[in-house]
């Protein structure tokens, strides 16, 4: 009788777990913002090209830190480990991999293993009079539904607003633009 109690809990747990672990697919975020920034395509692409400058344009308290990054200028296939902090004192390892780029065009950056159950950034860098349009659009999804999901609105949308805020507002200071 024990046996089967045991055996009753574990697929219990591995039930819930399969439950907790899926992500419907309403759950997918989407984070839109754009800018215009006074320089040419060329140095914007140079300044966005190089995972390092990711240090500049990302707030102290988040805690990110490059671990391992293959060159200095970003190229398909590349992988980056960063250290992210988040929650205070909790840290946790986060690997994208570049999958597409398109030279002074666009690139994209993927999750493969980190805190978010889906990310997907796409970064455009449109030639307009005066300048670049820098857009970006991230698709992401949170772990451990549906808790992840009342995380998203009391700490992980408000955190990721300030993030891209942050970067806007350090781009607009370092190249002028609005």
């Amino acid at each position: 009788m024990g046996f089967r109690k045991a055996g009753l809990t574990v697929r219990f747990r591995a039930c819930v777990w399969e439950m907790l672990a899926d992500v419907p697919p309403t759950m997918i975020h989407t984070l839109e913002q754009s800018q215009f920034l006074p320089i040419t395509p060329a140095e914007a692409w140079d300044f966005f090209s190089s995972p390092s400058n990711l240090d500049e344009i990302t707030p102290d308290d988040l805690g990110f830190k490059i671990v391992y990054q293959p060159g200095e200028k970003m190229y398909e296939g590349q992988i980056i480990e960063y250290r992210v902090m988040v929650l205070p004192g909790i840290w946790v390892p986060w690997v994208t991999e570049i999958k597409t780029v398109r030279e002074r065009e666009s690139f994209v950056d993927e999750q493969r293993f980190g805190p978010y159950k889906f990310w997907h950034h796409l970064h455009t860098f449109e030639e307009t009079e005066g300048g670049v349009l820098m857009k970006d659009l991230v698709h992401y999804a949170l772990p451990l539904w549906p808790f992840g999901e009342i995380g998203h609105g009391i700490l992980v949308r408000p955190k990721l607003e300030r993030i891209f805020g942050f970067r806007k507002e350090i781009l607009e200071k370092r190249f002028g633009g609005k």
